[in-house]
């Protein structure tokens, strides 16, 4: 079983590549092959050049790598921090160049750009991890729950993936500990649930 794991945090010490880990753990004790790109290490241009309709190829190898690798995941995980109800910038140009046409959703025979795309990821489950230092309650009642909607209905919905998995956890700043290890021990029961 093949997994693409995604990480866009600027701070290598941050709690989002903490969770990366202890997904990671629990892959590599299922025998998973695991793809992890950290976008901000990897330096990844989330600059998307073209528009929507000519976005299917590339010649950055990175792109392609990227858009290969999902293509051909089992399973698919993400994890970034919570900034202004959506993922950092760098995440949000990830989507734009590698969930293209022809690679993450396509169009029947005969069906314009203007009908409903289908979607053509393998991956049967998404997991997103998000970090936020907005209180829970606070957050449902001043923004509802963006985040929700864009992985679940708007990227992995309508590229084919039915199982997505959110989990939110904060407020971080400021957490200890003991805290902590139970937001991990969360992320690690979520992937074992699907891996």
């Amino acid at each position: 079983m093949f997994a693409l794991s995604i990480l866009a945090n600027p701070s290598p010490a941050s709690f989002s590549h903490a969770m990366a880990d202890a997904a990671h753990r629990v892959l590599s004790d299922r025998g998973y092959r695991i793809a992890f790109h950290d976008l901000y290490a990897e330096g990844f241009d989330p600059v998307q050049r073209t528009g929507e309709s000519g976005n299917n190829r590339s010649d950055d190898a990175l792109i392609e790598r990227h858009c290969a690798e999902l293509a051909s995941a089992d399973l698919i995980l993400i994890f970034h921090p919570n900034w202004w109800g959506q993922p950092p910038a760098i995440m949000k140009g990830w989507i734009d160049r590698v969930f293209r046409l022809d690679t993450a959703y396509g169009y029947p025979p005969g069906v314009s750009y203007q009908g409903v795309p289908v979607g053509l990821l393998k991956a049967r489950h998404a997991l997103v991890f998000n970090t936020s230092n907005t209180p829970a309650q606070r957050e449902a009642e001043a923004f509802g729950d963006p985040l929700e909607a864009i992985w679940k209905r708007c990227v992995f919905g309508l590229c084919g993936v039915d199982s997505v998995i959110r989990r939110m956890v904060g407020p971080v700043s400021g957490s200890e500990e003991r805290q902590r290890a139970q937001w991990l021990a969360q992320v690690a029961e979520d992937v074992a649930a699907v891996a």
